[in-house]
């Protein structure tokens, strides 16, 4: 883009208190150099670690350009990113997870891709950095969700994502869980957006257990998947 979009940054945060920190300072450190206008966003969905604490002395820290958004309970991830895509008021919206998987400054390559006429800028996993079984279900999951919701985008699971806020104001997502992902996506496919993708990289978990990869999490993203087929693909709703 010739001109200086202005950008909203979100995290979703889940005792993520080790990690979210370092993110928040390289979200900045990127915003000040590409945007004309922004805004930090964490949402920290019901921790009880120090992530409160942590991002209490951000927000001091970078007022007014840093928004908290608190969940007294846990919401689920889907939850999570409602609450930061309803709280982002620029005119691009950033998101990727608060565990540190991916680097922040890799936001520049979204960036260079977002054009006028481009809706959804998404990043695809050059290497999948995790314990082989989290691998193998992860690429099932991927795959599965792709053929069943005929998705176009090749890794529906990177969550590494530029958007254009005035397509999420378009239409009201319901999921609650990582099934969010795949709902964005066929939504903003469905919008006849332009959509581009380019190679970001993943690197391992260095802090915390991840959520997803727990037979209750895994059975509860099964159902939702179940349900939101019949939602988006039969009723077409």
């Amino acid at each position: 883009m010739n001109e200086k979009p202005t950008v909203s940054v979100f995290f979703p945060a889940f005792n993520d208190a080790p990690s979210v920190g370092p993110l928040v300072d390289a979200a900045f450190e990127v915003l000040a150099l590409r945007a004309s206008d922004y805004e930090v966003i964490v949402v920290n969905d019901g921790s009880f670690d120090g992530t409160g604490e942590v991002l209490a002395s951000l927000e001091q820290q970078y007022s007014p350009r840093m928004k908290v958004v608190t969940h007294a309970q846990n919401r689920g991830y889907g939850g999570a990113l409602r609450s930061g895509f309803a709280a982002a008021s620029k005119d691009l919206v950033f998101y990727t997870d608060g565990d540190g998987q991916y680097d922040v400054r890799e936001l520049n390559k979204l960036l260079d891709l977002m054009t006028p006429s481009t809706g959804l800028v998404n990043g695809y996993k050059l290497e999948r950095n995790d314990p082989q079984h989290r691998i193998l279900i992860g690429s099932i999951y991927n795959a599965f969700a792709r053929i069943l919701f005929r998705i176009k985008i090749r890794d529906v699971d990177c969550d590494f994502r530029l958007v254009r806020r005035e397509l999420l104001e378009k239409f009201h997502l319901t999921s609650t869980s990582g099934t969010i992902c795949v709902e964005l996506v066929r939504k903003l496919e469905l919008s006849g957006c332009r959509v581009v993708e380019t190679g970001v990289h993943h690197y391992p978990r260095l802090h915390g257990r991840s959520q997803f990869f727990r037979v209750r999490s895994l059975l509860k993203t099964l159902a939702q998947l179940i349900r939101l087929y019949f939602q988006l693909v039969i009723l077409k709703q």
